[in-house]
C-alpha cells in the first residue's frame, strides 16, 4: 500500500495525468528519472532515492503497448532492468561498443496471432488417406439381333 505523503509527493512532481497513467498501468505510485526510450516507443525510468523505492525496486518500465508480454523488451534493455548492466544503454560503452551492424532487429513474441511462426512439414505422412480409382467409361456398347 502506497502512503499518502508519498502518493501527494508524486502527483506533485509528476502531475496529476503521468500519476494516473503509472498508477493504473503500473499499479504503483512512483516517479523517476527518465532514463531513455527504445526503439518501440517503452521508457525507462529510475529512482535512486532509497527513502521512496525498495531497492531492487527502482527500475522500472512504461511499456507503449499495454499487452504486458514480456518480450516487448528488448535483451539490453532487459538487462539493465534486472541490474545485470549498472549504466543505461546511452551510458554503457559496453553496449555501444558491441553492437554489430549484422544483428537483427529485436522482435517480440508473435505467439498466439496472426504472425506465430509456423513450419511447413516437408516429410511425406505416414498415413495416407485413401483415393477410390475408378476406370474411365466408355461409350456404352450396343448389341444388334
Amino acid at each position: 500500500m502506497v502512503s499518502l505523503i508519498r502518493t501527494l509527493r508524486n502527483i506533485r512532481r509528476a502531475g496529476l495525468a503521468q500519476w494516473w497513467r503509472f498508477t493504473y498501468y503500473n499499479g504503483d505510485a512512483k516517479f523517476g528519472q527518465r532514463v531513455g526510450t527504445d526503439q518501440f516507443g517503452n521508457k525507462y525510468f529510475e529512482n535512486l532515492n532509497p527513502e521512496e523505492e525498495i531497492p531492487g525496486r527502482h527500475r522500472w518500465v512504461d511499456l507503449a503497448q499495454h499487452d504486458y508480454d514480456a518480450t516487448q523488451v528488448p535483451p539490453e534493455w532487459h538487462a539493465w532492468l534486472s541490474h545485470i548492466r549498472k549504466e543505461p544503454l546511452h551510458l554503457d560503452p559496453i553496449v555501444q561498443a558491441v553492437n554489430p551492424p549484422w544483428k537483427a532487429p529485436h522482435v517480440e513474441n508473435m505467439t498466439g496471432t496472426r504472425g506465430a511462426y509456423r513450419p511447413y512439414n516437408t516429410v511425406r505422412p505416414k498415413v495416407n488417406t485413401w483415393v477410390p480409382t475408378t476406370a474411365p467409361r466408355g461409350e456404352p456398347t450396343t448389341t444388334s439381333s
